[in-house]
């Protein structure tokens, strides 16, 4: 047997199973939810398969799932762009002005809510952001007097459980690509008498593009989608597509409607990718 057969082989056997273990466990279900997406009935109980488009109609005529899915796509991009406004700079400090130990600290800090529950996280907002609770009472306890701070089961809660949910995401991915610059380059245009923020923009932006890319892809894509935080610190102000598509699982038991809404959304996030990869390809490639 040839050295490259060999190696070929050797591949297969190292990557074939988890390949082997994706194609199981996320394709498998996701062409079961796609069949059951174009039936009329959920798959509980005897009946004959019976193929309809009614569910997927239901999306196009109803006017209300369509602002809810709206309403999510501004949701991702809410929470994207304020984890890029706050990561950015967080994951450049890490990167260039810090070292030793106080960076492995601060790193510490940044995947420190990947180490509790997610539920837990979430329910912590709920005390910290109602009448009465931690915030109310440090505005307080500065301001005596202060008008009290409610922003319980409201759109800005939704936006903050989010972001502290994904932000590290966002720092990490910049992370990488930032400690990959070379630190002559800044130097070099420091010493031809370029400002900061020439810097920024010409040398230290583009160049971390990919991590930004990644970062924006990593947070964007499962927050149009999230029902968690919405739905328990949103209340009635947060309802969005992930919403109705986890009630029409969990209460509605009308698993093809859900299934047809989740591979519709998944569609326009393939779409917004599509549309965006030549822009990103070209950056990364200046890059």
């Amino acid at each position: 047997m040839r050295a490259e057969t060999r190696r070929r082989w050797a591949i297969a056997g190292l990557t074939g199973p988890a390949y082997l273990w994706l194609t199981l466990t996320i394709f498998l279900p996701l062409s079961a939810m796609l069949w059951f997406s174009f039936q009329k009935k959920g798959p509980f109980g005897r009946h004959e398969a019976e193929f309809t488009l009614k569910h997927y109609e239901a999306f196009f005529t109803k006017a209300y799932m369509q602002d809810l899915t709206w309403r999510s796509l501004e949701m991702g991009l809410q929470v994207t762009v304020i984890c890029l406004v706050l990561g950015f700079p967080a994951a450049y400090v890490l990167a260039k002005r810090i070292r030793g130990r106080w960076r492995e600290a601060l790193f510490l800090l940044v995947v420190l809510p990947f180490w509790s529950n997610a539920l837990v996280r979430i329910f912590s907002w709920t005390v910290v952001l109602r009448p009465g609770g931690v915030l109310d009472g440090a505005v307080q306890f500065v301001f005596p007097g202060a008008p009290a701070i409610d922003l319980a089961d409201s759109w800005n809660a939704v936006i903050i459980g989010l972001v502290h949910s994904y932000l590290p995401y966002m720092i990490l991915t910049c992370y990488l690509s930032l400690q990959a610059l070379d630190d002559s380059l800044i130097e070099a245009a420091r010493s031809l008498g370029a400002s900061a923020a020439t810097i920024l923009w010409r040398i230290v932006l583009p160049l971390a593009i990919p991590g930004i890319a990644a970062g924006a892809v990593l947070i964007f894509v499962p927050v149009i989608g999230s029902f968690f935080e919405p739905k328990l610190l949103g209340g009635t102000q947060g309802v969005v597509i992930g919403t109705v598509i986890e009630e029409q699982f969990t209460v509605v038991s009308n698993w093809p409607l859900g299934g047809a809404l989740s591979f519709i959304l998944l569609a326009i996030v393939l779409l917004i990718l599509a549309v965006s990869y030549p822009f990103l390809k070209d950056r990364m490639r200046t890059a």
